[in-house]
């Protein structure tokens, strides 16, 4: 297909992409040709004079018989629907619980034809269950297995699905709460899991200290696997009940993170009494929409006021949608 272009030496072709990429008037939709001595830049139209004043490469503007970019597919061309999911290292886990066995077994083709990343496909059998937070998965297609490699700002955390629970959706979550940690801050990861918390913590090397505590021997076994995996120094992996455990490390935390939404109420009286004076809880609830916080910031409340103490509320933020009108929320108070 013949083309408006800019023809280039060869050994002045980057620099010279990398203008056109800027000016967003390189044509992606067409290969960049070339001869033995040049480079031919498809253009999308043609440059104002100014634009090209300070182009870092004698050129010319020229035409060219370009050849057409292979487009990629993607699930939605090959179903014709777009299929939720997510991905957790290289495996897709399927949102919907329901999907007939003939659907899933076309978005999972699908998945893997399109997405070489993907090397297996999960379907959820149960919802969140029971007190180590885990589900039962189907695999349906590429290789059969629910133990992967995520990868989350510069983290490496190994997981299996069906063994400790994990979620990408909130990374942007832990990233925030790194903004409140201060360099030599004690730190107690009160439901930590595989470490999402904890060791993106550790690994900013600002706390002197991050205790990670799970009641799941599965995830704390991935947890310490984890922590050796990205060499992180100042953490602490326990097996234990968080409320057993607190008693251990009374007023020591200047940070306590409490993320288990469903029930993390339940642990408020021990997040008290590991938090110093000053410190902060960082509690997360699931509340309906037209509750959002007041109910929550009652309970963490009640909590400190058995311990002797108040609360300052220093910021309240939905987290994300969970359910219809039902939202994951996070709070944070300080403990005075």
């Amino acid at each position: 297909m013949r083309r408006q272009c800019i023809k280039v030496p060869k050994k002045k072709g980057e620099p010279a992409r990398r203008v056109l990429l800027g000016l967003e008037i390189l044509d992606n939709s067409m290969k960049i040709g070339s001869d033995e001595t040049f480079l031919y830049l498809p253009l999308s139209r043609e440059p104002a004079p100014e634009e090209l004043e300070n182009f870092p490469a004698e050129y010319e503007l020229t035409d060219f018989d370009f050849e057409p970019m292979e487009k990629k597919p993607v699930p939605e061309d090959l179903l014709g629907f777009s299929p939720a999911y997510e991905v957790i290292g290289d495996i897709a886990l399927l949102e919907d619980e329901n999907l007939d066995a003939q659907t899933a077994l076309k978005i999972a083709d699908a998945l893997l034809r399109a997405q070489p990343n993907i090397k297996s496909v999960v379907k959820p059998l149960t919802p969140v269950i029971g007190e180590f937070r885990v589900r039962e998965f189907e695999v349906i297609g590429g290789e059969p297995r629910t133990e992967t490699v995520h990868r989350e700002y510069g983290c490496r955390y190994k997981v299996d699905l069906s063994r400790a629970y994990f979620t990408p959706r909130l990374s942007t979550e832990r990233s925030r709460i790194l903004s409140w940690i201060k360099e030599g801050d004690t730190v107690v990861d009160m439901f930590a899991g595989v470490g999402p918390y904890s060791i993106l913590l550790a690994k900013s090397k600002k706390p002197s200290r991050v205790i990670a505590i799970d009641k799941n021997p599965d995830a704390v076994h991935y947890l310490r696997e984890n922590i050796s995996l990205n060499s992180a120094k100042n953490i602490e992996a326990i097996e234990g009940d968080a409320r057993e455990e607190a008693k251990r490390f009374t007023g020591t935390a200047d940070h306590v993170i409490m993320n288990l939404p469903h029930s993390a109420h339940e642990f408020l009286d021990s997040a008290v009494l590991l938090t110093k004076p000053g410190g902060i809880i960082h509690y997360y609830g699931m509340t309906s929409e037209d509750d959002l916080f007041e109910s929550s910031v009652e309970l963490i409340r009640k909590a400190a006021g058995k311990a002797g103490r108040k609360i300052e509320i220093l910021e309240k933020r939905v987290v994300r949608s969970y359910a219809p009108h039902q939202y994951n929320i996070c709070i944070e108070a300080k403990i005075i």
